[in-house]
């Protein structure tokens, strides 16, 4: 007997998340980590930890993380909820305010797990285009009211564009909108302090309102995998007390959590350190006639020009070749299709030279690869491989 006949009908069809590479060594910059190292309070909190309490079970809330995240952004611990990374808490939102079949908004292009947990949780995705210059379509919480959304997912700054949107548009959305407002900030840690991005009062102003935090990428933690929800308490309360697992988060990362956190500062210096390589790694970039756009993350998203493309030896990949990775409309050629060649041969021809970033065989994605930044060094490399690649023509 297939043992395949026993997976839910609603999940056949359903295309899994494929997350990036991991690949063993060489430049990594595929994946958005920060390239930076952890505080050293998280060492010492490891170091610290009496392994004898592995045999308890861990605070239910989330403690002592809850508390210290509390602090940190002038709330009541329960206008927060400790999550196991910031995807769990996406999970949470459509299991507390979302019935299966009822509508869900992501305005592509987005984080594509978006899309998949929607489907996978039997709810209805609703998608409204971001705009040519990546700015959410005019109207949109009319156009979310009038496509009956439960919930909308939006990531601030936008994956994988990076650009912000400013407090006042987020605010003008979640005042207008008869659902809840998901807003995924798991790159603010890298805005520019100068922006004055905070959005983290505005849920006192608007119950509707929930902000996604992670620990992943402004505090070095990916391996962790701890996240947090930020919203009014009676927002909270449903997750908190029936949706969230009974001890979803472990004993040892809520010490960690909470170390890191606490050494705001230290985290403060590795985002500045990123935003300087950020405008490096643009400039370069640009000067390899690869424009990007500005970006508040610790990626950018660089525009690979047919010309630039035609130059990288080896040409067009075979079809079924492995960027179809990260696509959710596993239908579109991996060649980029009308598109012309696109950024694909570049992509592989990097890999190739063990020097890894990210391509989409996605709509308006498909010319462009999105680089994390990296350290001084990791860049370096990234620009020399891509000067040798794109042609003498590009470094003139």
């Amino acid at each position: 007997m297939d043992a395949t006949v026993h997976e839910r009908a609603g999940l056949r069809d359903v295309s899994g998340y494929v997350p990036g590479e991991q690949p063993a060594g060489g430049v990594k910059l595929n994946t958005n980590e920060n390239p930076y190292p952890p505080p050293p309070a998280v060492a010492e909190a490891l170091a610290r930890f009496p392994v004898e309490r592995l045999r308890r079970y861990p605070p239910a809330s989330g403690e002592p993380f809850r508390t210290a995240a509390a602090r940190l952004h002038g709330l009541e611990p329960d206008e927060i909820v400790a999550t196991n990374g910031g995807d769990e808490l996406l999970r949470l939102a459509l299991a507390t305010y979302v019935d299966p079949g009822e509508a869900v908004a992501v305005a592509p292009p987005t984080y594509s797990l978006y899309k998949v947990l929607v489907r996978l949780h039997g709810a209805r995705p609703v998608e409204l285009p971001l705009t040519d210059d990546w700015a959410l379509p005019e109207r949109f919480a009319e156009r979310l009211n009038r496509a009956g959304a439960r919930l909308a997912l939006v990531p601030n700054p936008n994956a994988p564009s990076g650009r912000l949107l400013d407090r006042e548009t987020v605010e003008a959305v979640a005042a207008g909108f008869d659902g809840v407002l998901l807003v995924d900030e798991a790159y603010a840690d890298f805005v520019d302090p100068e922006r004055g991005y905070d959005l983290v009062p505005a849920i006192r102003r608007h119950p509707n309102l929930l902000i996604l935090r992670t620990l992943s990428k402004g505090y070095s933690l990916a391996g962790l995998r701890f996240g947090y929800g930020l919203g009014s308490a009676p927002l909270l309360a449903p997750m908190a007390t029936k949706t969230k697992d009974s001890y979803n988060v472990d004993a040892l990362a809520a010490e960690v959590a909470a170390a890191a956190i606490e050494s705001r500062a230290w985290a403060a210096d590795n985002w500045a350190r990123v935003r300087a390589e950020r405008e490096r790694l643009r400039a370069g970039l640009e000067r390899l006639g690869l424009p990007t756009l500005s970006s508040e993350t610790n990626f950018v998203l660089a525009s690979v020009p047919p010309a630039a493309s035609a130059t990288v030896p080896g040409g067009r990949a075979e079809r079924g070749s492995e960027p179809t990775r990260g696509s959710s409309n596993p239908e579109i050629a991996p060649d980029g299709g009308a598109g012309g060649p696109g950024a694909e041969p570049l992509y592989l021809a990097l890999k190739a030279r063990d020097v890894h970033v990210r391509w989409f065989a996605e709509p308006r994605l498909r010319d462009r690869l999105r680089i994390s930044v990296g350290t001084p060094e990791e860049n370096d490399r990234l620009l020399a491989a891509l000067a040798d690649l794109v042609g003498a023509a590009a470094r003139d």
